[in-house]
């Protein structure tokens, strides 16, 4: 999966395909274009914005190549840039990625069966010398907190998907996967256990399995070690039938909701009975 002859194509091909200059993507420090501020250097850089649109375009097209081939297995389309206003998936502010009925950007709520939010960047840094884009370092030797480190890339991708999940009765349905390509911070893990329990989002996984990466104690963010490990990941999600519901009542309102729903006798329709009783009660 995602790895650094990914990064390094992406600035090929930047340059070359004329999308970008070196001094749109790389930071001229010292006479040498990097990707990143080296964690030696003592000077006052300001951050490179100009290569953002750029990186999350480039991800966003590496990620529906990926997921294609998945979605494809269970007739459906991997599709960037979904508008749903149902959803509240606006033209600003679109999935970057979803499983879908059809191939069109414009889509119904009934459409979508699974979207992903994408927060990945250039992990590594690289130097462009000879027009070249040469390996310098690992993460750990720039300034910078790529992909899923930065708690306010992590902090954006559950709003978006709180967001998603309270626009309308339709997004209860339908599973939100977030996709980062580096380790989330410790201080998170167990957050996003608990989003995980309550189905705000059922994962977030990293698709850099180059790095040594944790997983949380519930596996709500894991690394797929390879492409049949995201599969399995993903067919299981779509293989179930999920519903999002959420409440604080009474302990005393609650266990009478769950009395009238044990009436049944078919399992579906205690489900469907306790769903329907919660909602009243909110």
């Amino acid at each position: 999966m995602w790895d650094i002859k990914d990064e390094i194509n992406f600035f090929q091909n930047a340059i070359m395909a004329n999308f970008a200059t070196k001094q749109d993507i790389f930071y001229e420090i010292d006479n040498k274009f990097l990707a990143y501020i080296p964690k030696e250097c003592k000077k006052n850089i300001p951050t490179l914005q100009s290569r953002n649109s750029l990186i999350g375009s480039y991800t966003e097209t590496w990620c529906q190549k990926i997921l294609e081939p998945i979605a494809k297995k269970f007739g459906l389309y991997a599709v960037n840039g979904v508008v749903c206003n149902e959803l509240g998936l606006i033209k600003s502010s679109r999935a970057d990625l979803a499983f879908c009925t059809t191939n069109q950007t414009e889509q119904t709520a009934k459409n979508i069966k699974l979207i992903f939010e994408i927060k990945m960047s250039i992990v590594n840094n690289y130097e462009f010398i000879d027009e070249k884009v040469v390996f310098l370092g690992d993460y750990k030797t720039h300034k910078a907190m790529p992909s899923l480190m930065r708690s306010d890339s992590v902090l954006k991708a559950i709003g978006k998907a709180i967001n998603i999940r309270v626009s309308s009765e339709n997004a209860r349905k339908i599973p939100i996967i977030i996709l980062g390509n580096t380790n989330i911070s410790s201080n998170y893990l167990s957050k996003i256990d608990h989003l995980g329990q309550y189905g705000v989002l059922q994962k977030i996984l990293s698709l850099n399995p180059q790095l040594n990466l944790d997983k949380s104690p519930l596996k709500y963010f894991q690394t797929p070690r390879n492409l049949d490990d995201l599969e399995i990941i993903i067919s299981e999600i779509l293989n179930s039938e999920r519903y999002y519901f959420s409440a604080m009542l009474e302990k005393k309102k609650l266990a009478e909701i769950i009395k009238k729903s044990a009436k049944y006798q078919n399992e579906l329709e205690i489900a469907e009975n306790f769903l329907q009783l919660i909602k009243g009660e909110q």
